[in-house]
């Protein structure tokens, strides 16, 4: 019984009562979030009718956060990050407002809503590096992993009940209500920031331009296993992350309809699903002192589920039934081995960089993990025009496992690196 508990999440983050009520009011948010994530690409689909559409998204939405985040991960090393949460998070809830008053009054312009989805995504750009700045201020230094892990777990929760609320009731309240729900539920998390305490930077202060960014970028060129750390994520979400073909294949692989549907919404739920699933049996990561050696192995597992995906939606022709069970399966698998890489890539950034520059790498960071899936979607909805929805979906699952393996061998420091193990 014993050994069970220990692979259940580790909870001792959440006795700090500054990390617990961000926690708290994420639960709250990450819904709401998720919503938008579902809706935007659905309403672009359901505007076009293409793919391609849907993947030039991923372009919208990168710009802004290569901009936005490198330049607010260096806003992040010289403001109160506490006042800095509160701007963006005001900026978020004015963003979504806009989305929903356009679906509103029924607009038909793609281009407005990349639009609205740019502006969106630089106040993210923004916002996500500052408060993961943020956690190693308010969890003692051997509970980071876990501490990622818990608002992982909740960011992919979210991720599940957005796809699987939104896929099933976009067909009968529209767009717009989607939207609403998302600008109400931001308000937690303004609540929760407004109840930090100031978060000055400790130490060096500098000033935010273009230089201070570029101490950051080279006080990561000096270390090789952090940059790995990014490689290696660019490589499983560039190459392995479909989910710009999930609205077609939805559609066409497993006979849904056009708009949202139980094929839609299980899709974009699945990888969800499975970090939830990763994160829950999360007791273990704090014990792992081979992280270098666990992300590569986690990635390749990744991999291989996207090529498993690729090859059951190929199969199903049309029809649901086992084809879709077997599709929802491997992106379940490639969720929880998704977790297990981003909570040990994180604790790595945050435990081995000084107070000063962590929000600076923290931009970065947020540049690689929000800016690979973008344009993932970009290279996966251009092929899919070209060779089709499987070969895109299972041939970038096969270049994951390639390619993570001769970055490993190429840079054996990462396979090698290690931390203490956690006490307690």
């Amino acid at each position: 019984m014993a050994g069970w508990r220990s692979l259940l999440a580790d909870t001792r983050p959440l006795r700090e009562p500054a990390f617990r009520r961000l926690w708290v009011a994420s639960i709250i948010t990450v819904v709401g979030a998720q919503l938008t994530v579902v809706a935007v690409p659905a309403q672009l689909y359901a505007i076009t009718g293409s793919s391609a559409y849907v993947g030039l998204a991923g372009v919208f939405g990168l710009v802004p956060l290569v901009v936005f985040g490198l330049w607010g991960g260096a806003l992040a090393d010289v403001f109160d990050r506490r006042t800095l949460l509160i701007v963006t998070t005001l900026g978020l809830i004015g963003t979504s407002a806009l989305f929903w008053l356009q679906a509103l009054f029924g607009n038909r312009d793609p281009w407005l809503l990349l639009g609205l989805f740019a502006l969106q995504q630089a106040f993210f750009a923004v916002n996500h590096p500052t408060r993961n700045a943020i956690i190693p201020r308010l969890v003692p230094a051997d509970q980071l992993p876990a501490a990622n892990s818990l608002s992982m777990t909740v960011f992919q929760g979210g991720a599940i009940a957005g796809p699987l609320i939104g896929g099933a009731l976009i067909p009968v309240l529209g767009f717009a209500w989607l939207y609403l729900a998302d600008t109400v539920t931001l308000l937690a998390t303004l609540s929760a920031a407004l109840a930090l305490p100031r978060l000055p930077i400790q130490g060096v202060v500098t000033t935010p331009g273009l230089r201070s960014v570029l101490e950051g970028l080279r006080y990561l060129r000096g270390h090789p296993v952090l940059l790995m750390s990014f490689l290696v994520d660019l490589i499983a979400m560039i190459f392995g992350m479909p989910r710009a073909l999930f609205p077609e294949m939805a559609h066409l692989s497993f006979g849904g309809p056009s708009e949202g549907g139980l094929a839609f919404a299980l899709l974009f739920a699945a990888i969800p699903a499975g970090a939830v699933l990763g994160g829950v049996l999360s007791g273990w990561v704090s014990r792992v002192e081979r992280q270098g050696y666990a992300v590569v192995v986690a990635i390749i597992a990744w991999g291989l589920a996207m090529v498993g995906f690729g090859l059951a939606a190929g199969a199903a022709d049309g029809r649901a039934g086992p084809f879709l069970a077997l599709a929802v399966l491997m992106l379940v698998l490639g969720g929880a081995a998704d977790m297990s890489s981003a909570a040990f890539r994180m604790s790595m950034l945050q435990s081995a960089v000084s107070d000063e520059v962590r929000g600076r790498l923290q931009g970065v960071f947020i540049v690689v993990v929000a800016g690979g899936p973008r344009i993932a979607d970009v290279a996966h909805g251009s092929a899919a025009v070209v060779v089709g929805t499987t070969v895109a979906a299972a041939g970038g699952g096969l270049l994951v496992v390639v390619l993570t393996l001769v970055a490993a061998l190429a840079v054996p420091a990462f396979v090698r690196y290690r931390v203490a193990p956690a006490s307690g």
